[in-house]
C-alpha cells in the first residue's frame, strides 16, 4: 500500500527525507536507499547535492512513486532500478541474473593479480558477466570467455558487455560442455551456484534465480562438475579461483586436490570470512 504522499513541499530535500522515512522498515540502511533512488529519478548523482531546494516536479515524481512501490513491496532495491554498481562498473540487472556482491570482489581482485601476460581468461556461470567484464576492462588486450546454461542470463550479460564496448566470446550450455574442444585457458574463475537444497539462507534471496543459487543436496555439485570437465581445457600452469561459502572453505579445497590441484589456498573477504579458494594446474600432475 503506497504510504500518504507529502502534498505541501515538493524539494528535492524534503522527497530525500520523507522517502528515508517511508524505508525505514525495509532495509537497514534507509537514508542510502533513499539517495539512491532519488539520484536514479534525478539521472544525476550532483543535482541533490547542488540544488537541494530545487522541486522534484510531477513526472519524476511518478517515477519515484513507482520505484518506492516496487521496493515497499519487497523487491531487491538493484532490480528495481535496473542496474547496479560493481567493481566501479554499472551493470544492468533484473531477476534474470543475481546481483552482483561486494563478496565477490574477493575473487575479482584476486584474478586482476593474476591476469596472464597473454592467452584467454574463463568465467563458469558468468551471470549479469560481473566478473568477465570487471576484468576485461582492466586488461581489454586478453581473450576473455563466459559460460552460463541461462540464455535469459547471457542475454543480459551481453547487453552489459556491449555497452561496455567489450567483446566477450558468451557461450551458453553446462559448465565445460559449452566450451569448444581445443580451447585452453590460462586463469579460470567462478562463482557458481553453492547452496544446498535446503539452505535457510534461501528465504532471504526469495526474488533471485534459483537455479543460480541452488548447486544440488550438498551445495558442492557446481564444483564436482566443474572440476571433472576442466582438464582439457587447461593451460600448463593455469590458475582457478572459485567463490565459495565461508563454511565450505575445506570442502572445496579438497576438490581442487583431488583433482589434481597444486598450491591450494583460500582467501578471506572484507568481512574476514573465508570466501575465494584458489589453485594452481600443473601438467606433470595432469
Amino acid at each position: 500500500m503506497m504510504p500518504e504522499i507529502p502534498a505541501a513541499e515538493d524539494s528535492l530535500r524534503h522527497w530525500l527525507l520523507w522517502l528515508t522515512d517511508q524505508l525505514a522498515q525495509q532495509g537497514d540502511a534507509p537514508a542510502q536507499e533513499a539517495r539512491w533512488i532519488l539520484e536514479d529519478v534525478l539521472e544525476s548523482s550532483m543535482e541533490l547535492w547542488r540544488s537541494p531546494q530545487a522541486p522534484l516536479g510531477e513526472a519524476r515524481r511518478a517515477r519515484l512513486l513507482s520505484l518506492l512501490a516496487r521496493r515497499l513491496d519487497g523487491e531487491p532495491l538493484p532490480y528495481c532500478l535496473g542496474h547496479w554498481s560493481f567493481m566501479e562498473l554499472d551493470l544492468r540487472v533484473d531477476p534474470r541474473v543475481l546481483i552482483p556482491r561486494p563478496d565477490t570482489e574477493t575473487l575479482v581482485r584476486w584474478a586482476l593479480a593474476h591476469l596472464p601476460v597473454e592467452g584467454a581468461v574463463l568465467d563458469l556461470g558468468t551471470g549479469s558477466g560481473a566478473i568477465i567484464l570487471a576484468l576485461a576492462q582492466a586488461r581489454p588486450d586478453l581473450d576473455y570467455w563466459a559460460v552460463d546454461c541461462s540464455n535469459a542470463a547471457l542475454a543480459l550479460a551481453h547487453k552489459n558487455g556491449a555497452a561496455l564496448g567489450q567483446n566477450i566470446h558468451w557461450c551458453a550450455g553446462d559448465w565445460c560442455t559449452a566450451l569448444p574442444a581445443g580451447q585452453r585457458f590460462s586463469l579460470i574463475v567462478s562463482n557458481p551456484p553453492y547452496l544446498a537444497a535446503n539452505d535457510p539462507h534461501l528465504m532471504e534471496l526469495a526474488a533471485e534465480p534459483i537455479a543460480a543459487l541452488v548447486a544440488g543436496e550438498t551445495g558442492l555439485e557446481a564444483y564436482q562438475a566443474i572440476l571433472a570437465g576442466l582438464a582439457p581445457h587447461l593451460e600448463p600452469g593455469a590458475r582457478i579461483g572459485f567463490e565459495h561459502g565461508h563454511e565450505q572453505a575445506q570442502a572445496v579445497r579438497g576438490l581442487l586436490q583431488r583433482h589434481a590441484w597444486q598450491e591450494v589456498d583460500t582467501l578471506t573477504d572484507l568481512a574476514g570470512r573465508k570466501r575465494v579458494s584458489t589453485a594452481v594446474w600443473s601438467k606433470d600432475c595432469a
